[in-house]
């Protein structure tokens, strides 16, 4: 990542504070694993503080999760994150688009954040840690297949069943946003 992604030294220790405190508050989420270890790794990788700033930032309540075996900070808010919604799936959608188009897309926000978008499996995996977007959408990352026929995917949890949609890439809600994954 290009060095202006770099946090100040006040802006590491307010990060480091909260993901502490969301991550004792939320052990279910990663039980066994010590957070002194986390901090270690993150604190000698700036360009991952720079990326969880990001995903706090635009509301995603990143927290330290193992997803089908893999370790590291997925967005944790009940909703999808506020920051992140009104967007079309990736570039080419938002290049289609000729009225109304909005600000971005949600391939385009993950690559700028570094972050990666939750395939279903891990969306699935998620989903069995706690209960999300009960109200909400997310974009998820899309097999080539469909999105060479001009068509995305996203899930939400309704019914206390989790669910996977279509739309058109190009479409975009004021309520689908797209929850993202950043690797240990």
């Amino acid at each position: 990542m290009a060095s202006t992604k770099k946090l100040s030294a006040e802006e590491t220790a307010a990060l480091l504070a909260n993901l502490e405190k969301r991550f004792k508050a939320n052990q279910q989420r990663h039980k066994g694993i010590d957070w002194a270890i986390i901090e270690a790794q993150l604190v000698k990788a700036p360009a991952k503080l720079w990326s969880l700033y990001q995903m706090e930032a635009s509301g995603g309540e990143p927290d330290l999760v193992v997803l089908r075996g893999e370790t590291g900070f997925c967005d944790c808010a009940p909703e999808s994150p506020k920051g992140r919604r009104s967007t079309c799936y990736d570039q080419e959608a938002l290049d289609a688009r000729k009225e109304h188009k909005p600000a971005d897309s949600a391939v385009g926000m993950a690559k700028e954040m570094g972050i990666d978008l939750l395939d279903e499996a891990q969306y699935r995996a998620l989903q069995e840690l706690g209960k999300f977007d009960q109200k909400t959408s997310s974009w998820i990352k899309t097999p080539a297949k469909i999105r060479e026929l001009d068509g995305a995917l996203f899930c939400d949890r309704r019914y206390e069943t989790v669910f996977l949609y279509h739309n058109g890439a190009s479409s975009y809600y004021a309520a689908r946003g797209f929850r993202g994954f950043l690797k240990l």
